[in-house]
């Protein structure tokens, strides 16, 4: 942790050395004397400035317990098997973000990189440009394999999003503003294909889930998702893109209990077993603060 002296804690908060030496001895303001000197944590200023921040809006300082966002097998696991406390409430990258900024919700889950135009630039930037009028973190989950999904076997020989086009296969979107989506019409644009060359179903799948369960019924030849819905229902998988599932929230609810048990868990032997038996995970840096505004 961080500590500011009493200059130091005057300059960020733009007010005089006095008034710090006011606002101590009126215990208004949190320090430490343990050196002899006023020491003041820089977090815990950071939490205290957010405490009297004067806002119409009571749900943007006290907004409940959900990761919002986007799907993602193992998060959802964990929320779970940790015991944290977080509820998961799925509905895409954009719309987690969106929830995240109004106070409906503590976190959210995205998947909005552009790893080819620089590590993890497209999660920063989304999280950054969501605006939101509180300091947002910018937490590391994991990277993961996004692909094609498709019956086992892969009965139609669907190698690449181009071979979905020319065959006319039958393929389940996601809803728009999912980090799914998005990433579809990148592939496509990339490719050179127009997305009405697709035989998309009129219904999009919400979940990572929903795309595996369109297949198994019959409704879906293929549709994207993540390697471990694959290997969960025993369909076959087709690598098209490694990616970045970041989790974005606000400071202050990074450093509590919630939040914490969520990442102490993800330290545990148990965890890293269960992500190595999902498949398509790289969990070495999860927990790591990527950005932290």
């Amino acid at each position: 942790m961080d500590f500011l002296t009493t200059s130091e804690v005057a300059a960020y908060l733009r007010i005089k050395e006095r008034t710090i030496y006011d606002l101590v001895a009126r215990k208004e303001i949190p320090c430490s004397k343990a050196t002899g000197k006023l020491l003041f944590p820089r977090a815990l200023i950071d939490r205290w400035i957010e405490a009297h921040i004067e806002l119409q809006d009571p749900k943007l300082l006290n907004a409940p317990q959900i990761v919002a966002g986007s799907s993602d097998p193992l998060l959802e696991w964990a929320l779970r098997e940790s015991g944290c406390g977080l509820a998961t409430l799925v509905e895409g990258s954009s719309a987690g973000l969106e929830r995240l900024s109004t106070g409906g919700a503590i976190a959210a889950g995205i998947h909005l990189g552009d790893e080819d135009k620089g590590e993890n630039s497209g999660n920063i930037a989304a999280a950054r440009d969501s605006s939101p009028p509180f300091d947002l973190v910018v937490v590391h989950w994991a990277w993961r394999e996004q692909g094609l999904v498709v019956l086992p076997g892969n009965p139609l020989d669907l190698n690449s999003i181009k071979d979905v086009a020319n065959k006319r296969a039958r393929i389940v979107p996601r809803q728009e503003g999912s980090g799914t989506q998005i990433l579809f019409r990148k592939l496509i644009a990339a490719a050179g294909i127009a997305e009405t060359s697709f035989n998309e179903l009129s219904k999009p799948a919400l979940t990572q889930t929903d795309v595996a369960l369109a297949l198994l019924d019959g409704d879906a030849d293929c549709g994207l998702a993540v390697g471990s819905v694959a290997r969960r229902f025993n369909l076959t998988f087709v690598p098209l893109h490694r990616e970045r599932f970041d989790l974005v929230c606000r400071r202050r609810d990074l450093l509590e209990p919630p939040f914490q048990k969520l990442l102490t868990f993800t330290r545990s032997d148990d965890f890293r077993k269960h992500a190595k038996s999902f498949g398509g995970y790289d969990i070495e840096n999860c927990g790591e603060v990527l950005f932290n505004r």
